[in-house]
């Protein structure tokens, strides 16, 4: 029955654009997962795309996938170099893993827009400024 799968909220997981090299002027810009959890999580599968538009024309990325057997706990992964001239699409991840015989899934969007130094945050893990969306 429906009423018995529980849900379950994802806490201490983030996902993070930040400039590769610091240079907000940087063209190319790094996107990383982190986990501040005191536990690895496991089977990592995390699906990434851009979609919008761009001169009134919808665009649409190409879907990647990532799999990781493990991210330990207090760690981060780099996921992929993101290119500046896609900030003004929305670009999302979606993150599924497994902790403690339960599946957790959810979806990080960071909107048109969203990815600018007035929302750069530091981030822990990394020791950086980004954007940041736990």
């Amino acid at each position: 029955m429906k009423k018995d799968i529980p849900i379950l909220k994802v806490e201490d997981i983030a996902v993070v654009i930040t400039p590769e090299s610091q240079d907000i002027e940087s063209e190319i810009w790094d996107v990383y997962i982190l986990n501040f959890k005191d536990e690895p999580i496991e089977n990592v599968l995390i699906n990434s795309r851009g979609y919008g538009e761009i001169n009134g024309e919808k665009v649409k990325t190409t879907v990647l996938r990532y799999f990781y057997e493990k991210i330990d706990a207090q760690s981060f992964v780099k996921l992929e170099l993101i290119k500046r001239q896609v900030f003004q699409l929305a670009n999302e991840y979606w993150v599924s893993f497994n902790l403690n015989n339960h599946m957790y899934d959810k979806r990080y969007i960071f909107v048109n827009g969203s990815i600018e130094p007035s929302n750069f945050t530091h981030v822990p893990l990394l020791n950086r400024k980004g954007v940041m969306i736990k």
